[in-house]
């Protein structure tokens, strides 16, 4: 004669305590525009590296790229 056991499961329901929740809060972020200094800063910063490996550029090449790493493009 074959005997099966019967399986049990829990049907309990954690109480509302017991229960984890967080509560997140969005936010959103606006990335404001770089202002005119901080893109003449960087634009140094870039002119100062290409000088620094011998580097042929512009200075208008310096300001565009240093527009587009500031502005996240």
């Amino acid at each position: 004669m074959k005997t099966t056991k019967a399986k049990t499961t829990s049907t309990a329901k954690k109480s509302p305590s017991a229960v984890k929740t967080t509560k997140t809060k969005k936010t959103s972020v606006s990335k404001a525009e770089p202002t005119e200094e901080e893109i003449r800063m960087k634009a140094q910063e870039l002119y100062n590296q290409r000088m620094h490996k011998g580097e042929h550029g512009t200075a208008s090449e310096d300001w565009h790229k240093a527009e587009k790493l500031l502005k996240g493009k």
